[in-house]
């Protein structure tokens, strides 16, 4: 079985370089500058406690492909659909993405669609190199079948070949629970991205988490809990340190600072905006989140640049004219 890695980036490659760790064959899709480092240097995958370069192999664009092929989608969700335009629908798809939108798009096209949760700290420091923080795993994994999953043989086989080295895979029949558990925790990332670490963030972070609650529990949506969470990551993939690597934010927060032009908003604060709207529930906190975060990224602001004081006054403006 051959894995390829749509969105070699911080997650994707950090995913590609432990399965070819294993044994695995992997190809690697990725493109610009990390594309040409990849395929002229190789992979250089960095963690805590080793370095180690690996040539694996990388393509700027769709291959052919085999009846063994798998594709792992790691792109952020507003290029989920560009990114898989090219590749045969008849192939099985890991959709590796925060969010939960991603699996029903993807649906639409392909048959066997595989939801990914993924708890996993990295980035790029450079082109070519990933800076994978967790120890002693790089990531842990929840790998289900979309919509369901009960008894999936290549669920199950995806996370054994995940949990060769470095990484821990887990099979679930229930894999979109988890990913709704993930997505109350992304909440955050457009306040993290927009603010920057300051003293305040964390209230404006769980005023989303709260609202976005109330509006999970309204629909009927379940989702894990913090302490099964904490239950089952334990101390596998714990944050720490690279010498001679700052860590940077969070997905959003790299976005903006790359000037990428694009934010994933959308597909997180927004899927609980899409939600309220669909049940008739306000979502104030929310929608400021998205569209602040968004216009952040159209007009290619540094992470960090919104004043606290800034965004709390248009969540309290737009707070208050729904209640009117």
């Amino acid at each position: 079985m051959r894995y390829i890695v749509i969105g070699a980036g911080a997650v994707g490659g950090t995913i590609g370089a432990r399965l070819f760790q294993g044994g695995h064959e992997v190809l690697l899709i990725a493109r610009g500058a990390h594309y040409e480092a990849l395929k002229r240097d190789g992979l250089r995958l960095i963690t805590p406690e080793s370095a180690e370069t690996l040539n694996i192999p990388a393509a700027d664009g769709p291959v052919p492909t085999r009846d063994d092929d798998v594709l792992i989608l790691a792109t952020k969700s507003q290029d989920t659909i560009a990114a898989l335009a090219p590749w045969p629908a008849d192939l099985p798809v890991v959709c590796a993405q925060n969010g939960v939108a991603n699996e029903r798009m993807v649906l639409r096209r392909f048959e066997h669609v595989y939801g990914m949760c993924v708890w996993l700290p990295a980035q790029i420091p450079q082109p070519g190199v990933i800076a994978a923080h967790a120890h002693p795993y790089s990531g842990m994994l929840h790998v289900g079948r979309y919509p369901q999953g009960v008894d999936d043989e290549l669920a199950a086989r995806i996370a054994d070949d995940l949990s060769k080295r470095g990484l821990v895979g887990r099979a679930v029949p229930d894999v979109m629970r988890w990913k709704y558990a993930k997505l109350l925790g992304n909440l955050g990332n457009a306040a993290e991205a927009l603010l920057g670490h300051v003293p305040g963030m964390a209230e404006v972070v769980e005023r989303a988490r709260a609202e976005a609650r109330g509006v999970l529990e309204h629909a009927g949506i379940a989702y894990a809990t913090p302490e099964e969470e904490a239950e089952v990551r334990g101390h596998k993939v714990d944050a720490r340190p690279i010498e001679g690597v700052d860590r940077s934010g969070g997905s959003s927060w790299q976005s903006l600072a790359r000037g990428s032009g694009s934010i994933e908003a959308d597909y997180l604060n927004g899927e609980i905006v899409l939600l309220g709207r669909e049940h008739g529930l306000p979502t104030p906190v929310n929608e400021t989140l998205r569209r602040e975060a968004n216009r952040a990224a159209r007009e290619k602001l540094p992470p960090g640049s919104m004043p606290l004081e800034t965004l709390q006054a248009l969540i309290d403006a737009r707070s208050a004219a729904g209640s009117r």
